[in-house]
């Protein structure tokens, strides 16, 4: 009888092992919806466009919480699934004719591009088309049609809630824009954007627009000061009046935003919402373009987020949010047009800044910094059968995907314990947006500033350095794929449980 209750004994206590082998996760912490936010436009005109994984890993790094991509590349859109990132994809306007004559065309769009990846991705608007109204003016008679179709397909979804619907318009469609009280819509434009606002209202969405106060400096002879469109601060005999309104104007990014609050209102249309998806200035022109420079780039977007997320509002309206997504994340190098058009980005496509923004203590979003990365690694020392167990649970519970570090694999060599716990211990780390308290796994690991990569093996803190792919970290299925890489994770999983049940059979062996 004392045998079998020692035997038993010995059972709860393994038991206890396997449910306390694996540290418990810290939850990632979850950034409440901000008034204001800054997001960040995503294009992919690059002759070497990183992998989704590694676009992914650069977004966390920096911790930007909202993008815009330009079409709803499925690829991205399951490298974005359980990341919290909030996504604005893109109905391109090649497709738009097809969206906006046909119902069923647009309830497959949104099946196809929408209910497959939600909510794991967090979709939170379709843009449908892009400066529609300028660029493709055969498509402007179907534009609201195209709009209510998607819309229509979102309710019988029922994700009309969760997702608006609006399309980005250009500044240029608005006429007389200062004094921006005196703005209005270009007039044979009404039929369609009259049915647009009324539609936007009715459905609580926002009015996206285009804000570039780099091209109106370029175009206004000047007219405009350099200093008026980069936010930089203007002595107050130098700011712009409004002569209707008294109102005065120390940049030309709110006087561009109050320009159409104003032509909405001239169509009785004020409780429509602005939401900037386009607004950036180039690091690099032709001999024409002087002022597109790499300081007067840093010195736009560093203002420009500061300037959002004080939560200022314009002058027409103080203290309302004008979330803006900066144009863009990467320098497009393959980009039609002159040299300007392919150097609006942030980063190049290795994941290096273009430049660093003036970003002190203004919040961490875009402190894109990158000499600085932290990394989480085995603690030097740790006990292997400690880091065993730490790793089973990243591999298993921890839900990272472990593939890279099987055989063949990039990240497989060097085979022991420790390679593949500094692997693991970094992308769950990492996954879980550099949170500190993620690594720690019961004091096996701690935080680094030293680069674990190696050969073609490259961790998530480096920022998706390796190119076309050859180094990707994480690997993103495919649209089709039909593999779970759950599964791989799992089996990774079960050997280090297996490992640890024949402990327990030894135990009990012993007391037999």
């Amino acid at each position: 009888m004392a045998s079998l209750l020692h035997l038993l004994l010995l059972l709860s206590l393994s038991l206890l092992v396997l449910s306390s082998a694996a540290p418990s996760p810290s939850p990632s912490p979850t950034p409440a919806d901000e008034g204001a936010y800054i997001g960040v436009n995503i294009g992919t005109d690059l002759s070497d466009m990183p992998h989704p994984t590694q676009v992914v890993a650069l977004l966390k790094a920096q911790q930007i919480r909202h993008i815009r991509l330009y079409d709803a590349d499925p690829g991205m859109l399951i490298a974005l699934a359980n990341t919290k990132i909030k996504v604005i994809i893109s109905v391109p306007n090649d497709q738009l004719l097809g969206i906006g004559q046909s119902n069923s065309t647009a309830a497959n769009w949104v099946k196809r591009n929408v209910i497959a990846h939600s909510p794991a991705t967090t979709i939170t608007a379709i843009s449908v088309g892009s400066e529609v109204l300028t660029s493709l003016s055969n498509a402007a008679p179907v534009l609201v049609s195209a709009i209510k179709n998607v819309h229509a397909a979102l309710l019988s979804a029922n994700l009309d809630r969760l997702i608006k619907v609006s399309t980005p318009l250009s500044t240029s469609l608005i006429l007389d824009p200062f004094p921006p009280s005196q703005a209005f819509f270009n007039r044979s434009l009404n039929p369609v954007i009259v049915p647009l606002l009324s539609f936007l209202q009715s459905t609580n969405s926002y009015l996206m627009m285009n804000v570039y106060p780099y091209y109106d400096y370029m175009q206004s002879n000047g007219v405009i000061p350099l200093d008026y469109a980069l936010f930089k601060p203007i002595p107050p005999n130098k700011e712009a009046v409004d002569a209707n309104t008294l109102v005065r104007y120390s940049n030309a990014f709110d006087a561009m935003v109050d320009a159409t609050y104003f032509a909405m209102a001239f169509l009785n249309f004020t409780n429509v919402p602005v939401l900037v998806t386009e607004s950036g200035w180039p690091s690099k022109g032709e001999t024409n373009e002087p002022d597109a420079t790499l300081d007067n780039a840093n010195t736009y977007n560093s203002n420009l987020i500061r300037h959002v997320l004080n939560k200022t509002g314009t002058p027409k309206r103080p203290g309302i949010a004008v979330s803006t997504y900066i144009y863009e994340l990467y320098n497009e190098d393959t980009k039609p047009g002159s040299l300007s058009e392919k150097n609006w980005g942030l980063f190049n496509a290795n994941g290096e800044p273009a430049y660093i923004l003036r970003l002190t203590n203004s919040g961490s979003v875009l402190a894109n910094d990158t000499t600085n990365q932290t990394y989480c690694t085995a603690r030097e020392g740790a006990d292997p059968k400690m880091l065993q167990a730490a790793l089973d649970w990243a591999c298993g519970p921890g839900k990272i995907d472990c593939s890279p570090i099987k055989q063949g694999e990039a990240c497989y060599e060097p085979d022991n314990v420790i390679a593949h716990a500094n692997y693991a211990f970094d992308t769950y780390y990492h996954q879980t947006g550099n949170n500190p308290d993620a690594c720690d796994f019961n004091g096996v690991a701690s935080i680094t500033t030293t680069d674990p990569s190696h050969g073609t093996c490259v961790f998530a803190g480096s920022l998706g350095n390796g190119r076309n792919g050859t180094s990707v970290n994480i690997t993103a299925p495919s649209a089709n794929s039909t593999t779970s890489s759950g599964i791989q994770n799992d089996l990774y999983y079960s050997r280090g449980m297996w490992s640890i049940f024949a402990l327990i059979v030894l135990n009990v062996a012993n007391v037999l």
